[in-house]
């Protein structure tokens, strides 16, 4: 079945050359492509909002890594959420709203399997990609699996203010931690933290060194902190962990476009008197936790017990300019384009 009314291109952005550090608009275009109609267990989907992401910037790069590299003159992949406008899949009808990862583009037709179904009904489409989406999960599973958090534990975030970031403190405050701190790049987002998302303590990474910023907002030390940003926010974690505390690496946006190794912290060898441990995240590893992670985060949404914000960009000639607005930190929460 088939909306009639369809147009039959569709804009689309490729990935044109590999960047060199920061990336540049020529090395992208925004293309005409011809829609095509789903074959059998396909569908057809008008995208409705498309996610950015800072693990894109990897797939940017041809190096071997935990995620294919985008493939050069080939529509980019991200995560995408809308209507099904078409289908050859059993199960699945026109105007039924999926899950996808079909992004930087209008319409996508793909192999029906790789869509979810969600309700529109139920919360926000955006919140799939945020919130509710592989963001609220990549927070989720990160504290709570892969950082061991437990009860009167001590959480620092960096990023704090970001999609992943807000989520985890939250979810700490939620879950019962002693104190949460975190780090942000300026004093309106530092402001929000504290105001809006319930952490303790919080604090402009720009205003002095890190190190000395945490040990005055965390005096008692670190039981887990979070990464979203390495470099100095590593090493200050490192110094302020308690004994047996937990790091979880689930991001280190300030590296992700230097042409040079960046350093690693200084004080590594804390970890041998401390029984430290750092473990890296990739939420892929933990889909198991969605029924549960929807379940218990869909009902905080509800009640408002967890807040959160998006920043809404309108339009696909702006996904470029968008991504590029993550990797500076101009959002605050989830980034997403409006399409």
């Amino acid at each position: 079945m088939t909306d009639s009314a369809l147009p039959t291109t569709s804009r689309e952005w490729r990935l044109l050359s590999r960047p060199v550090g920061w990336p540049k608009p020529e090395d992208f275009e925004l293309a005409e492509a011809e829609i095509r109609q789903p074959g059998p267990g396909e569908v057809l989907v008008r995208n409705a909002y498309v996610s950015v992401d800072p693990y894109m910037r990897g797939r940017m790069s041809a190096a071997k890594s935990y995620v294919a590299p985008f493939e050069l003159g080939k529509a980019m992949q991200g995560g995408a959420v809308g209507e099904v406008v078409a289908s050859g899949a059993e199960g699945v009808a026109v105007g039924d709203h999926v899950l996808h990862f079909g992004g930087w583009r209008e319409y996508a037709t793909f192999d029906a399997k790789q869509a979810v179904k969600v309700d529109a009904e139920a919360a926000p489409l955006s919140t799939y990609l945020g919130v509710l989406g592989m963001t609220g999960l990549t927070a989720y599973a990160g504290l709570l699996r892969t950082g061991s958090f437990k009860e009167g534990d001590s959480v620092f975030v960096s990023g704090a203010a970001g999609a992943v970031g807000s989520q985890v403190g939250q979810i700490a405050r939620l879950k019962g931690a002693s104190r949460v701190i975190g780090s942000a790049g300026s004093d309106e987002k530092v402001k929000l933290l504290v105001e809006e998302y319930g952490f303790d303590a919080a604090f402009n990474y720009k205003n002095g060194p890190v190190a000395a910023q945490l040990r005055e907002a965390a005096p008692d030390g670190v039981d887990v902190y979070f990464d979203n940003v390495g470099g100095d926010h590593l090493e200050a974690a490192i110094g302020s962990l308690n004994e047996k505390g937990r790091i979880v690496i689930c991001g280190m946006i300030s590296v992700y476009n230097n042409t040079e190794p960046a350093p690693g912290p200084k004080n590594l060898a804390r970890l041998i008197a401390t029984r430290g441990r750092i473990e890296g995240l990739l939420v892929g590893d933990h889909y198991d936790l969605q029924p549960e992670f929807v379940r218990e985060v869909g009902a905080w949404v509800r009640s408002g017990e967890l807040k959160y914000r998006e920043t809404v960009v309108e339009g696909i000639e702006n996904n470029l300019e968008a991504f590029l607005g993550v990797l500076r930190g101009d959002n605050t929460g989830k980034m997403i384009v409006k399409l």
